[in-house]
């Protein structure tokens, strides 16, 4: 074979080789390309927020443009909340487009069930709403109970109004009512003397309350403010703090204690922190113009 056909067929053999690896590349880019959509369809990601209210701690998720959690995913909604396996939390909140109100409040228990109205929550979501943009000092949205206001002002300081309160039962040694949730509250000498755990346990399991469950609060009474212990339903441990807790725990006080004051103003401290209550008394058993006020405070956010 001449020189002349030796370059010739080198050149060919060239070609092929370029031809071959342009053919290798163009599927791997097709293959990875499809990877990617089956990726984006099926594992997707979904950015949360991680805020808390005196150490009651929630999981926020803007669904205003895309709905990443649905009410039937309990298992997804409990393995978020779950401090081992999870992103850790008291509760997961999902904050949602509603026609009429700047935004509509969806909240679910530690164990993965849509629940009743979380008063820390709701100062929680109206801080996001602030830090999203949707509002500026004042938000008006809607919650399982119905609608809620609050003022957000300087240092993370957020007034949310609650329900008004009405038939409050008092026992002997007991009060029962509910503040957008039910709560058994009992008052105590010293709260440092109290297994909150087993005995808040007992009471949301007892007869009368095993069914639908019961928050129990446990009050001591000082001459400063009322110290606040929590067990929550749902979450099934005692919480740092609870928000429509310390809002009964403070309106049983009153009616434990009643003066004349046409408004009451109770400061609470919880284990997670300082709160307060302002509220009016209405008769022998309500309570109107309810506002719980308090810190509410983004820790970290990211993706699950």
């Amino acid at each position: 074979m001449t020189c002349k056909g030796k370059r010739q067929k080198f050149l060919e053999i060239q070609n092929r080789v370029v031809k071959l690896r342009l053919t290798t590349f163009f599927l791997q880019t097709l293959i990875l390309f499809v990877s990617y959509l089956f990726l984006k369809k099926h594992l997707f990601m979904i950015p949360f927020f991680k805020y808390q209210g005196t150490g009651n701690d929630f999981v926020m998720i803007d669904q205003r443009d895309k709905k990443f959690i649905k009410k039937k995913d309990t298992e997804l909604i409990a393995k978020i909340c779950d401090r081992k396996f999870g992103i850790g939390a008291d509760g997961l909140i999902l904050l949602q487009n509603r026609k009429g109100y700047d935004f509509q409040m969806i909240y679910f228990n530690a164990d993965g069930r849509e629940s009743s109205m979380c008063g820390n929550g709701g100062r929680c979501i109206s801080a996001f709403a602030k830090q999203l943009g949707i509002v500026k000092s004042k938000c008006h949205f809607l919650a399982i109970d119905g609608p809620h206001d609050a003022n957000i002002k300087k240092d993370n300081w957020v007034e949310l109004k609650m329900s008004d309160v009405k038939n409050i039962e008092i026992g002997n040694d007991y009060f029962l009512m509910d503040t957008g949730s039910p709560h058994y509250i009992v008052f105590v000498e010293d709260i440092d003397d109290i297994n909150v755990f087993e005995n808040g346990q007992a009471i949301r399991y007892s007869k009368r309350f095993r069914k639908k469950g019961v928050n129990v609060n446990f009050v001591e009474p000082t001459k400063e403010n009322i110290i606040v212990a929590t067990y929550e339903r749902g979450v099934e441990a005692e919480t740092l703090s609870c928000g429509t807790g310390v809002t009964a725990a403070a309106i049983a006080h009153y009616f434990k204690n009643p003066n004349r004051r046409k408004k009451q103003n109770i400061p609470i401290q919880s284990k997670g922190g300082e709160l307060a209550v302002r509220f009016e008394p209405n008769g022998k058993d309500g309570a109107s113009n309810i506002w719980l006020c308090g810190k509410a405070e983004l820790v970290f956010e990211g993706n699950f």
